[in-house]
């Protein structure tokens, strides 16, 4: 069906809608529809100062209230114009239906009808999250109404289903193709509704590791949307087997063109599958150390001490040397070295070093701090202290700070110095050129 034959269809149904033997034109151009349009603007107006009017009396309303009720009360605030002008339409097409023939209140009523389709349109999509998708479904759903509402709807599903192409061996039309995309959006939309409420099944499962958690909800996600997919397709009438010779352009593009993306998509699942990182390690690559937040199907996001978030691919953490500093055990030693006098006592310097480390927060009883004299020094008695912490995720540099310090503290407190390093300069006086014999 051509256009001009679409359009002359439309014309026919308005025409029947109207119920007239006059032309469209005509009825368009006659007074009471010129009288209608003059209430529907005046209409309008009045909705507007209306809304204006109530704005100080409506701004706190669903303050107090539980947040789903609180965000239904605000959408219902913030759409007061077109529930002011739904009311006020309906009431004007009652009273004139009342007083005069219902065919001059027509397109009153139709006005009417697509007001308050919206308002409740609008409201329903309001609780899909995404404002970006819940506007897109909103206007396509209340588009599809609009045309019911208007009788045009039949005309055009005609028109849809009349106008078709070859796919394969089979015949697609149009309405088939506008069907399809209809259940793969909503479908799409389930899918991803459900695979939220099973990843937080999954992660709320103690029993589960965090990577067993992480992969579990990866592969369910991937199973429900390509299920979608695959049954809007289905539905849509395309004969699945006439993708595979797109499905194999797909593999040699994916094999050529997006080597990186493939591997750090694979790279992903072995990270998950071998579990050598999970959500919660403390990493160290390269310059890198922080703690893991989430593990990602292409990149893993690691935090940082300075807040800093680094993205890194999972190919780096395949292909590097990754220490991960809570792999086995989330217990770590660490070290400090340091050096006393030559008139210090070792076994008081041992002693007095495990004890300023045992009153340091963090440092764990069990095991319990050591310290061991390592060297004898050109200038001092070398020392390790070393010390277990179970947190490295609130950082290594501070501990290492306080530790110091304590040690400082209880050196001083016991007399027992620090050497520094020091050279003595012996300035000998030059010894004179001799003088030459006199002659």
């Amino acid at each position: 069906m051509d256009i001009s034959a679409l359009i002359g269809a439309i014309g026919k149904q308005i025409d029947q809608l109207v119920g007239t033997d006059s032309s469209l034109l005509d009825h368009l151009l006659s007074p009471w529809t010129l009288y209608q349009a003059l209430i529907l603007i005046g209409l309008i107006l009045l909705a507007h100062a209306l809304s204006r009017a109530l704005t100080p009396l409506v701004s706190g309303i669903g303050d107090g209230a539980p947040h789903p009720l609180t965000a239904v009360f605000r959408a219902m605030v913030n759409r007061r114009r077109a529930i002011l002008l739904a009311l006020l339409l309906w009431l004007t097409v009652l009273t004139l239906r009342e007083v005069t023939w219902p065919s001059r209140s027509f397109y009153l009523a139709i006005c009417a009808n697509l007001v308050t389709a919206w308002v409740i349109i609008s409201l329903l999509t309001r609780l899909v999250r995404n404002r970006l998708l819940g506007r897109t479904m909103a206007i396509g759903i209340w588009a599809v109404a609009a045309l019911n509402i208007t009788g045009i709807l039949p005309v055009v599903l005609d028109a849809l289903e009349s106008s078709s192409f070859g796919i394969g061996e089979r015949q697609v039309s149009l309405l088939a193709i506008a069907n399809g995309l209809i259940m793969a959006f909503v479908l799409i939309w389930i899918a991803i509704l459900v695979s939220r409420l099973v990843e937080r099944r999954i992660f709320s499962t103690p029993d589960l590791a965090p990577a067993t958690q992480v992969l579990l909800s990866k592969l369910f996600r991937i199973a429900v949307l390509t299920g979608a997919v695959v049954i809007a397709l289905d539905l849509t009438g395309i004969d699945l087997t006439a993708l595979a010779v797109f499905s194999g352009a797909v593999g040699l593009g994916l094999g050529f063109g997006l080597q990186k993306v493939v591997s750090n998509l694979i790279s992903g699942f072995i990270l998950l599958t071998d579990k050598s990182i999970k959500p919660g390690d403390v990493i160290s690559l390269g310059e890198t150390f922080g703690w893991i937040n989430k593990l990602n199907a292409r990149y893993v996001s690691v935090i940082t001490r300075d807040g800093r978030e680094f993205l890194i691919p999972n190919e780096e953490l395949i292909t590097n040397q990754v220490i991960n500093w809570s792999y086995s055990d989330k217990n770590i030693r660490l070290e400090i070295k340091f050096g006393v006098s030559y008139d210090s006592d070792p076994h008081l310097v041992r002693k007095v070093a495990v004890e300023a480390a045992s009153d340091v927060d963090r440092v764990l009883q069990t095991p319990a701090p050591v310290c061991h004299l390592v060297e004898f020094g050109d200038s001092s008695i070398d020392f390790v202290l070393r010390f277990w912490i179970v947190d490295p995720a609130e950082g290594v540099v501070n501990i290492k700070g306080k530790v110091f310090l304590a040690l400082w503290d209880t050196l001083k407190a016991n007399e027992i110095k620090i050497p520094y390093p020091h050279r003595e300069v012996i300035l000998r006086e030059p010894l004179r050129a001799a003088s030459p014999p006199e002659t």
